[in-house]
């Protein structure tokens, strides 16, 4: 383990430093946050990569079919169709309608869906986990809910940290920025400050992956 590296906090600090926060990103760091988008790439992106979810999202946005009222009523070999570049389309597909629905039929709304939903209603619809679970809720409705994934996961590895499954991982993220989010992201709140990290992370994975694992050096090339 890099003896640099002992919290979340000095990790992110080293991803700003060399650079990975994406400005030219949404202020959010996914594309359209806060948007009904946000829900259906998050199912999307499950097993693929963010190249085909794009692919995806744009034949649903052609289609106007990125509204809940919409998609719960399209047909559902025509969506699995305009999904299909995600792979695993009939799932996902059978999946969106899924929440479509249930999301009308108890909020009303995708916009009393920001406000009322959380965590254990998201993991009670089929086909969502805790990592899709609170991509929804951080990157969707803007709450406090910190995002990691397998890049995350692959990282902290590089750096010699092993955790027992995402919850731990996520505790161990969050833990490093308690009381020190503001010193990380001085400008924003604590919801977008977890966004912007989970961003830093992917960004640095993405450019420093090495097949499976990630490349750590730049992380401590000097400036």
């Amino acid at each position: 383990m890099n003896p640099t590296i002992v919290n979340s906090y000095e990790l992110l600090s080293c991803l700003k430093t060399v650079g990975y926060d994406n400005a030219s990103r949404d202020p959010w760091w996914w594309p359209a946050s806060g948007s009904f988008e946000v829900v259906v790439g998050a199912i999307l992106t499950q097993n693929a990569n963010w190249e085909r979810v794009e692919r995806s999202l744009e034949n649903l946005r052609n289609e106007a079919l990125l509204d809940p009222e919409k998609l719960a009523q399209y047909p559902a070999a025509s969506l699995e169709a305009l999904i299909r570049p995600s792979g695993f389309h009939t799932a996902k597909g059978r999946n969106l309608r899924d929440l479509s629905r249930k999301m009308l039929e108890r909020f009303g709304s995708f916009a009393a869906f920001r406000r009322e939903v959380d965590r254990e209603w998201l993991l009670a619809r089929r086909g969502i986990g805790p990592e899709t679970a609170d991509a929804i809720l951080n990157y969707a409705c803007y709450r406090e809910a910190f995002v990691v994934d397998s890049y995350t996961a692959r990282l902290l590895n590089a750096l010699g940290y092993e955790f027992d499954g995402y919850d731990a991982l996520q505790e161990w993220m969050v833990a490093g920025l308690e009381g020190e989010s503001r010193r990380l992201f001085p400008l924003l709140t604590r919801a977008q400050c977890y966004a912007r990290a989970h961003g830093m992370v992917v960004e640095y994975c993405k450019a420093n992956r090495r097949g499976r694992k990630i490349d750590v050096s730049a992380l401590f090339e000097e400036g």
